[in-house]
This record gives structure tokens, sequence and C-alpha cells, in this order.
């Protein structure tokens, strides 16, 4: 699969993605629906996030590199558009159970950190 084919896909996902995410907003009623609508509006929500975090940090990627972006670089970008989506949904939901104060958010971020440092020093 060539980068422009993959890129493509991510951003016919991400558009697809954020449809959902606009038609949850609209069409779906937390108080009603319960645990399954707010599960499924994190999801798209989520599927939202990471679609444009992967696709803006490729680009910062292959902006600053110049000539030689390789397709590790995308690796590396999908990878932490999904974490920095994940951090955000759990922002989130800590902010809609009103848990959500400055050394949770603090904790949750070193967290992410912590995977990422993993995943790089592998």
């Amino acid at each position: 699969m060539t980068l422009k084919a993959y890129l493509m896909g991510i951003r016919i996902s991400t558009l697809a993605a954020l449809v959902g995410w606009g038609l949850v907003v609209y069409f779906i009623d937390p108080e009603k629906t319960g645990i399954i609508g707010a599960s499924i509006f994190y999801l798209s929500a989520f599927l939202s996030f990471a679609g444009i975090a992967i696709l803006f940090l490729t680009w910062t990627r292959k902006k600053y590199s110049g000539s030689n972006f390789a397709f590790s670089h995308v690796g590396m970008s999908f990878r932490q558009g999904i974490l920095l989506s994940g951090l955000v949904i759990i922002l989130m939901i800590l902010q809609s159970l009103g848990m959500l104060v400055w050394w949770d958010g603090l904790l949750a971020t070193a967290g992410i950190f912590l995977i990422e440092l993993y995943f790089l020093s592998r």
C-alpha cells in the first residue's frame, strides 16, 4: 500500500467518523439512551479525534522531515494519534462524571506519556 492510498483511507475514515459523531450529537439524547448512547458518543468521538490527530501528526512530520520521510513515520503518527485521542476521551469521561481536577488530568497525561516513552525506547 502506498502512502497516498493509506492517507486517503485515513481521510475518508475520518470524514465518516466525523459525520457519525455529528449524527450522534444531533440525534441521540444521552438522558434517554443511558450508557449505550454515551458509549456510542465516546466511540465516535475517539475515532474522529484519532483520525484528525493521525493526519495532523503525519502532515507535521512530512513537512519538517523534508525529503527523508519514511513510512515508519506514519506508524509513529498512528500510535501517537491513538494515544492522544485516548487521552482526550479519558479527560472527557472524567469531566462528564464530575471527577476531573487538574491532578487527575496531569496523571492521565503522565500515563499516556509513559506509554509513549515505552514504545520509543523499544
